[in-house]
């Protein structure tokens, strides 16, 4: 198998927005920020990052401007995923070109597709590329399920090298890792599941948390396959109500709110996304100060 694209944690980074189009002043301070405290990666235009909203210039132009601040720092994984195929095969071949260590390429949303259907979408968009590719499963957002079987078959791809499951079912999970093991690396995509990953052979999470809590979001990671699987699961349980706060409305709203409060732009979303719910936004400030995240 090849190395891993990353091990540990990877931020799917907000995009900081304004009316008037991405805030890159505070996005590049973002990503630099994220890098001084030790990220293994990031992952940009992503569900997080609003890529769903970017119009396409914006969504190339966000890929372009990551790649040339991180300079080489850390790999930089483009959200490249679409549910018209021949897009994602363009967005794909765009980000390889500008220079993307890797791409994250989502189960097609809304009108699905069989397994079958996933195979060889899969394959022709990791056929046009010629960065690693990381599969996305979230069937909570996309009503479509990548199966574990269906990902041992495109395992088999040269260029499929990993993937982020959001499934949130252990179970299915355990049963990918007995089927690609050794052919295909696995990432949490769930904040909450980070260490049960882990144990089952995973090398990382792509997080939502990392956005507030960088360094400690690696901790888990580097404590666990360091041998210190207490001390990791010590931070796992420690930094859970702060996770749920961040999911207590539909990503990014929560974590988007939590940025703007750090100072990294304007706690500004595109319909149809809203603003964080004055109730809910006040127990994620609470949790984020117990944290000490000022």
């Amino acid at each position: 198998m090849q190395k891993p694209i990353f091990v540990g944690a990877a931020t799917a980074i907000v995009t900081p927005l304004t009316a008037d189009g991405i805030d890159y002043d505070n996005f590049g301070r973002l990503i630099d920020w994220q890098i001084d405290s030790g990220i293994a990666a990031i992952v940009v235009a992503g569900t997080t990052g609003e890529g769903s909203t970017l119009t396409d210039e914006e969504h190339r132009d966000a890929i372009a401007f990551a790649v040339k601040k991180v300079a080489g720092r850390i790999p930089v994984i483009a959200g490249t995923g679409s549910n018209d195929c021949a897009y994602a095969i363009d967005l794909t071949r765009f980000a390889c070109a500008a220079g993307a260590d890797a791409m994250l390429v989502v189960t097609p949303y809304y009108n699905k597709a069989t397994q079958k259907g996933l195979i060889k979408s899969f394959t022709a968009i990791a056929d046009a590329s010629t960065k690693p590719i990381i599969l996305y499963n979230v069937p909570s957002r996309t009503g479509c399920n990548l199966q574990p079987k269906t990902c041992a078959v495109l395992a088999e791809h040269p260029r499929i090298a990993a993937i982020k499951e959001a499934s949130g079912d252990l179970s299915q999970i355990a049963e990918l890792a007995r089927l690609v093991e050794g052919k295909m690396d696995i990432y949490s995509g769930n904040d909450d599941q980070i260490v049960p990953i882990l144990s089952l052979g995973g090398k990382g999470v792509i997080s939502v948390l990392s956005n507030l809590l960088p360094a400690e979001t690696q901790a888990i990671c580097d404590r666990f396959l360091a041998g210190d699987v207490a001390g990791s699961r010590q931070l796992q349980l420690q930094y859970l109500p702060l996770i749920h706060a961040l999911f207590s409305e539909v990503n990014p709203i929560p974590v988007k709110a939590a940025v703007a409060h750090m100072g990294f732009g304007e706690n500004y979303l595109r319909l149809p996304l809203t603003p964080m719910e004055p109730q809910n936004e006040a127990v994620l400030l609470q949790e984020m100060r117990a944290q000490g995240i000022q």
